[in-house]
């Protein structure tokens, strides 16, 4: 697929590093399962285990406590689906794969409110925490995929732990761009996701303490330590073993990024006093600006960047290309006309200057058509 113009929309999908590309060519052309005895099963096996090592590295845990998973979506649904917990609380700005597990869920469900910045109100966690004995999971996502704010997960997981609950974290938009060290935030369980950060879509990882007890959601031939049954996507994990290697040269690229960013900030609010960038107040991802354009609808938004060659979204990526209103948005307080109104536009490591002049100029040029009458 030849690379658009401008491709702004790192958040949905990072584009896939060339040397991931090689090495899951490598390994497709060698073949082999890692669940053989013979020599080559036992290659095979190496492969898996030394990506298992090298994202272990990265994220400063035990290599088995990973569990390669389709994705981030399914390791969300293992933290909350198969720990046996009778009550979940989690954030209103959680990613879908989040909310819908908690919707559907049989026992006790709690919706965390945010607060104006983003940021999970602490002294609500702790008045439900209080409030029962029952098995808990709590949830908060490290970073949001639509505006980047960053929460405190050190002082929620050691609140949680206060009351005996369980902490994740879907630390998927985190991966790559700030640094991720399991440890020291506390948790006890991590989603992860390899196309967040340069490597392949449907592969990811659930990461947990050893002892915490998983009812597997996949049963079978007793894959992953009995975790997550089925033949593992080799070449998948391969490529995502070499992306999270390249993780420490994607934070250096962070500076670099912030600076566009800002400059995309800047430009805009000198062109007119109406914009407003949702999250702006809280500490976030250097990579990604949440836009609100008022009175022009987050959809034509989209579409008339795509007629530029820009590539932007409307929130997550994550809804069978649907452009509704963000809930994220809405729960920092937002009309749900302003959250109809919103634009992510998000950068990594193949963006450039030329990108951002060309969203700059795309953005200013549409406003000043839709209010210039």
């Amino acid at each position: 697929m030849t690379r658009p113009a401008a491709y702004l929309d790192y958040n949905a999908t990072v584009p896939v590093r060339p040397e991931v590309i090689d090495e899951m060519g490598r390994v497709l052309s060698a073949g082999g399962n890692a669940s053989s005895v013979h020599s080559l099963g036992r290659k095979t096996k190496a492969v898996l285990e030394k990506s298992r090592s090298t994202i272990a590295d990265m994220i400063n845990c035990r290599p088995q406590m990973i569990t390669f998973t389709s994705g981030g979506t399914e390791a969300n649904n293992i933290a909350l689906r198969c720990i046996r917990a009778e009550r979940l609380i989690v954030a209103a700005t959680e990613h879908d794969s989040i909310l819908d597990v908690a919707r559907h869920f049989p026992g006790e469900i709690i919706i965390l409110p945010v607060r104006a910045t983003g940021l999970v109100d602490e002294s609500e966690l702790e008045k439900h925490l209080k409030a029962s004995d029952l098995k808990t999971v709590v949830s908060v996502m490290l970073a949001n995929n639509e505006t980047g704010v960053i929460q405190d997960i050190v002082s929620l997981s050691s609140l949680a732990h206060e009351y005996n609950a369980l902490m994740h974290t879907d630390a998927v938009q985190a991966f790559g761009k700030i640094p991720l060290d399991f440890r020291a935030l506390g948790v006890d369980m991590m989603s992860l996701s390899a196309h967040k950060i340069g490597g392949p879509q449907g592969t990811g990882a659930f990461v947990a303490w050893e002892k915490i007890d998983v009812e597997p959601l996949i049963r079978g031939g007793g894959q992953e330590l009995g975790r997550r049954s089925g033949t593992e996507n080799l070449p998948g994990i391969a490529g995502f073993g070499i992306a999270a290697g390249m993780v420490p040269k994607s934070l250096q690229f962070m500076d670099q990024v912030r600076e566009w960013r800002d400059r995309i900030e800047l430009e805009l609010a000198r062109h007119t006093n109406t914009v407003r960038f949702f999250g702006a107040k809280s500490q976030r991802l250097s990579n990604v600006t949440s836009i609100l354009m008022p009175e022009v609808s987050s959809e034509t938004q989209v579409m008339a960047m795509d007629l530029e060659g820009i590539c932007v979204s409307a929130g997550s990526a994550c809804s069978s290309g649907k452009v509704k209103a963000s809930h994220v948005i809405t729960a920092m307080g937002a009309s749900k006309q302003e959250a109809t109104s919103t634009i992510r536009v998000s950068l990594g490591w193949n963006s450039c200057e030329e990108d951002v002049e060309r969203f700059i100029k795309a953005w200013c040029k549409l406003y000043d058509r839709k209010h210039s009458a």
